[in-house]
């Protein structure tokens, strides 16, 4: 867990919480910086084709939005800075105007047959798509501010079609080649010469 993710949440009212459950608070270890994304996040961000992004109404109530695209949509600009592009859609942009009011978001990132999640927490802006492409409307830039790898315990396995379909390649090259050596096998009960 990173030390600014742990600095952001672990707030007052969660210490409180934890105090009532558990008879003790967790340590808030200082955190002078935004945290910075490292080759683990980085690969791991650029290998998803989805992930949930929340925003804020102007009243405070959060949105949480689907966002999906090729592998690699998401990109990281660097070790701070996330951009993905907003494709044509349903015409609704609440994220694209909860921004206007307040950036702040916060992303979830899954890998479910690898059983990993990754939180990000960070601020985003609406900027030009300039050579993205005529489904791209728009591009979300992100600071990340912090984030968090999240425990496995509860992830269920899941895999995409692709995913499924590269598992059962193999099986299915095996079948083939038992149906064509029973096809060329002897008929049951004749003797071989």
């Amino acid at each position: 867990m990173s030390l600014h993710y742990l600095h952001t949440h672990l707030t007052p009212a969660v210490g409180e919480a934890q105090r009532q459950a558990y008879g003790r608070v967790q340590a808030v270890p200082p955190a002078s910086a935004p945290d910075r994304l490292g080759e683990r996040e980085i690969s791991f961000i650029a290998a998803r084709d989805s992930f949930y992004i929340a925003s804020l109404t102007e009243a405070g109530a959060p949105y949480l939005q689907h966002r999906g695209g090729p592998p690699g949509f998401l990109r990281v600009v660097d070790g701070q800075t996330l951009e993905c592009p907003d494709f044509s859609g349903n015409r609704q942009l609440l994220t694209t105007g909860h921004l206007r009011r307040d950036p702040r978001v916060a992303l979830f990132l899954m890998d479910y047959p690898a059983r990993r999640r990754l939180k990000i927490d960070g601020s985003a802006e609406v900027v030009a798509a300039d050579g993205e492409g005529p489904q791209v409307e728009r591009m979300f830039r992100i600071r990340v501010e912090a984030f968090d790898w999240n425990c496995p315990q509860f992830i269920t396995p899941r895999f995409t079609a692709a995913e499924v379909e590269e598992q059962l390649r193999p099986l299915r090259r095996r079948i083939a080649e038992l149906e064509e050596a029973l096809r060329r096998a002897p008929p049951a009960g004749r003797a071989c010469p």
